[in-house]
């Protein structure tokens, strides 16, 4: 890096960006809102290993960050979709492209998930 900005300032963009969409499950849950409008109940069968607390918070997080929108139907039952906001689309390309690059570097990750789970086993 050439320019005088420093990295780890809080107001650094990508530290930014990283604060909005670097947890475990938004990526994930933006990358699947970014296929269509989707219910509760669709989010989870695309996330068996996630609890209903975890996407309730995230998707919750995402609406106040004006990433996506809850749209709750007046029938019995309740009926809620939830889909992503222009903004929401914008934050798309970066969780793209870094699920395709997790894509193509599946080898890199596993090798780099033993040597975490080797070095915890140590300890």
């Amino acid at each position: 890096m050439t320019d005088k900005t420093t990295v780890y300032n809080q107001e650094y963009p990508s530290r930014r960006l990283l604060d909005l969409i670097g947890d475990k499950w938004t990526p994930i849950v933006l990358y699947i809102l970014g296929q269509g409008t989707k219910r509760y109940g669709e989010m989870l069968r695309h996330l068996p290993d996630m609890s209903k607390k975890i996407l309730t918070q995230t998707l919750r997080r995402l609406e106040e960050d004006g990433l996506l929108t809850r749209t709750v139907f007046a029938e019995v039952p309740p009926r809620v979709e939830y889909d992503l906001t222009p903004l929401g689309r914008v934050f798309l390309e970066p969780v793209t492209s870094l699920c395709a690059w997790a894509q193509a570097h599946q080898g890199d990750l596993e090798a780099a998930h033993a040597k975490r789970k080797k070095g915890r086993a140590k300890r």
